[in-house]
C-alpha cells in the first residue's frame, strides 16, 4: 500500500477538479480536512488541508507551486491513456509539465491546482529488457 500526504488550499475544489480526471475518493477515510484519492488498487493520496497538513509537522510545507517538492508518477496501461488522463487534467484547471516520448515509454506530465506534479506513463510491455 501507498499512502501519500499532500496538502491543497481548497478540498472541494480539489474533489472537483480530480473527479473530473475520473478518480474515486474512499469516503470512509475523508472528512472536512481531508479527502482520500483512490489513484489505483493500494494507492491513495490524501488530500489534506493546508492549515491541517502544517500542524503535523515541525518543518516548513513547500509550496509546490514554487518549489518543487516531489513528482508522483503514476503508470497506464496503454500509451492513449496518457493523452486522455492528462488532457482532462489540463481542460479541467491543471497546467502542462514536460512530454517524454522514447522507444519504450511515453509520459506527460501535469500540475494540479494547487501546483503538484503528476507524471503519466506508458511502458511498452513487450519491449525487450
Amino acid at each position: 500500500m501507498i499512502l501519500v500526504n499532500m496538502p491543497v488550499s481548497d478540498i472541494d475544489r480539489s474533489r472537483k477538479f480530480f473527479t473530473s480526471l475520473g478518480y474515486t475518493f474512499n469516503e470512509n477515510f475523508t472528512n472536512d480536512s481531508a479527502v482520500t484519492l483512490v489513484l489505483g488498487e493500494n494507492q491513495f493520496a490524501m488530500l489534506t488541508r493546508r492549515d491541517v497538513f502544517d500542524s503535523l509537522h515541525t518543518v516548513q510545507t513547500a509550496d509546490a507551486s514554487t518549489t518543487k517538492e516531489c513528482v508522483i508518477c503514476l503508470g497506464v496501461e496503454r500509451r492513449e491513456c496518457v493523452d486522455a488522463l492528462v488532457d482532462r487534467a489540463i481542460a479541467a484547471g491543471g497546467t502542462p509539465g514536460d512530454t517524454d516520448d522514447e522507444d519504450n515509454t511515453y509520459g506527460r506530465s501535469y500540475h494540479d491546482l494547487d501546483g503538484h506534479s503528476w507524471q503519466i506513463f506508458w511502458m511498452d510491455p513487450g519491449a525487450p529488457g
